[in-house]
């Protein structure tokens, strides 16, 4: 990996594919205790779109995804600077109540992690922790969520059955389905195909396709192909500092940056 420092941040603007921002991350630096993990990062993100987070291991790209939900702030002696908006508020906001925040910023993790529990219960999981309880309610829930994961043919006559008789790329799409369950705003998506076969891969891109169409999606990539298929914006990070961010097929065919170029043709050493 090269040692050269990262070149200047670029600001951003809210016509990057000429859609208005849904979020926007405003001067954002993050510590790990005393190890700075991110440097003044500003980008915006529009509705209902897939923006693309690629860069080397270790660059930040998980740590600001996680902070779109403030996941980070279950880690101990963690801080920051700047903001994070969504939708126009601050998600550090003192009226902003976390667990409501995530109940609108869903979340899918590398592994695919299913509850051992039935299908039905996985899905209607996050509704009884919310006292929700009605029949009616969780078998709509239930139905909507596995079709909204592409899943419902697959497995509507075996609701009650354990979900770790799925296959890996179904328990991933199972685990979509949990998370769109209580209709978030926001869908992060952590190497959601990381530990997939190319079968599996290919049906949870096809999912996102569709599901942008309701969400707005954040997928941290190491699969650069994937970022190129799937996303609409992509930003380019090194050593915890944003270098590009533009449309996708701008960044990849034209990047303008030198060390962006120089990563997304494997020049990176």
């Amino acid at each position: 990996m090269t040692t050269s420092q990262p070149e200047a941040t670029p600001t951003p603007n809210s016509a990057v594919g000429h859609d208005p921002a849904f979020i926007e991350v405003e001067r954002f630096s993050f510590w790990y205790g005393a190890a700075q993990a991110l440097f003044d990062i500003s980008l915006e993100f529009p509705e209902r779109r897939i923006t693309a987070f690629i860069g080397p291991s270790g660059c930040g790209k998980s740590t600001l995804l996680r902070n779109l939900n403030r996941m980070n702030d279950l880690i101990d002696g963690v801080r920051h600077e700047g903001d994070i908006r969504l939708d126009g508020t601050s998600l550090y906001d003192p009226a902003v109540e976390v667990i409501s925040l995530r109940k609108r910023v869903g979340m899918v993790f590398q592994k695919y992690n299913p509850f051992p529990k039935s299908i039905y219960e996985n899905i209607v999981f996050p509704l009884r922790v919310a006292g929700r309880g009605s029949r009616s309610e969780l078998d709509e829930t239930v139905e909507r969520s596995l079709r909204g994961a592409a899943l419902w043919d697959e497995v509507k006559d075996k609701l009650h059955e354990s979900a770790y008789s799925l296959s890996g790329g179904q328990q991933q799409r199972l685990c979509i389905a949990r998370a769109i369950a209580n209709r978030p705003q926001i869908l992060l998506m952590d190497e959601p195909c990381a530990a997939l076969d190319p079968v599996a891969t290919l049906k949870i891109e096809e999912l996102m396709m569709e599901l942008r169409k309701e969400y707005t999606i954040v997928i941290v990539t190491h699969n650069m192909q994937q970022a190129g298929r799937c996303s609409d914006h992509t930003a380019f990070f090194y050593l915890g500092r944003l270098i590009e961010y533009a449309p996708t097929l701008q960044l990849f065919e034209s990047p303008a940056k030198e060390q962006t170029e120089a990563y997304i043709s494997g020049r990176f050493s």
